[in-house]
């Protein structure tokens, strides 16, 4: 059974229930959910040929602290980077290092600024370089199971509805959805329940009621859906080496219907960033 809790100094605990919170909540998930966003929109020139994935980490960590914020994977369960880079046949958690960019691949870059307590949790695909068009279209095709997943995000709606439409968005293209990792309740705690699983039946799972906070972010693989961890315990790759793909935005429920925390002020909402 579901239970839903009035969000209030339990906002900072995790106990299962699903929090639903205020005007205050929204304004923190706003301001924390633009600064993720500015944060990629600055990467866009430096997301090229040449460069070590361990440079961008320390960008995001510089414009994370210049901001007053400060990067939540950092230190994070003994994480020691301020975001996750993920390229290729990484589906998720891929751990900046000496790593150079070559042409021809495609990245994600997640990252969440903790600014004044409220976590703003956002990735975005970037191609570098001259990009195959397989490639291309697995990134395009990711980005609208977002979209679809999120026009489904109103009250009345339930979690189910949201993992269908990716869902089957995504096998239409005959491509897999991963389901070992999920969306996630966010908020002042950087994972807060519900989980938000990226496939399923229409009108099953929890409620959509207006103050509820998560992210919504598919991992859209080529190939096959299964993934295995590698020896870091961290970097998830896809077990049959095709490539993977991800967008991720925060968003809250209103009464009306939704709230995206971060999308992009300069409208680069997917590549090509032009």
């Amino acid at each position: 059974m579901t239970t839903y809790v009035t969000a209030d100094d339990t906002a900072a605990s995790r106990t299962g229930a699903i929090k639903l919170h205020g005007p205050e909540a929204f304004a923190g998930m706003r301001a924390a959910g633009r600064l993720a966003a500015e944060t990629l929109d600055a990467l866009v020139p430096h997301v090229v040929p040449g460069v070590e994935t361990a440079e961008l980490d320390r960008m995001i960590y510089d414009i994370t602290i210049a901001a007053g914020a400060v990067p939540a994977t950092l230190n994070y369960r003994g994480y020691t980077h301020s975001c996750c880079i993920s390229v290729n046949h990484v589906v998720c958690h891929g751990i900046p290092g000496s790593k150079t960019l070559k042409d021809g691949d495609i990245v994600n870059i997640d990252v969440t600024p903790l600014l004044d307590g409220w976590h703003g949790d956002s990735s975005r695909m970037f191609l570098v370089g001259d990009v195959p068009i397989k490639a291309r279209r697995l990134v395009d095709v990711t980005y609208e199971c977002l979209m679809l997943g999120i026009e489904q995000a109103k009250p009345g709606k339930r979690l189910g509805d949201i993992g269908h439409a990716i869902q089957s968005h995504a096998e239409r293209h005959r491509y897999g959805v991963v389901r070992d990792f999920c969306g996630h309740g966010v908020g002042r705690l950087f994972h807060d329940a519900p989980e938000v699983v990226h496939a399923g039946r229409p009108g099953s799972g929890p409620e959509l009621r207006p103050g509820m906070l998560f992210t919504i972010e598919p991992m859209i693989n080529i190939g096959r859906p299964d993934v295995k961890m590698l020896d870091d315990g961290w970097t998830a790759v896809t077990r049959d080496r095709s490539l993977s793909a991800q967008f991720e935005h925060s968003i809250g429920i209103t009464e009306a219907g939704c709230e995206i925390f971060t999308l992009s002020p300069k409208g680069l909402h997917k590549p090509p960033y032009l």
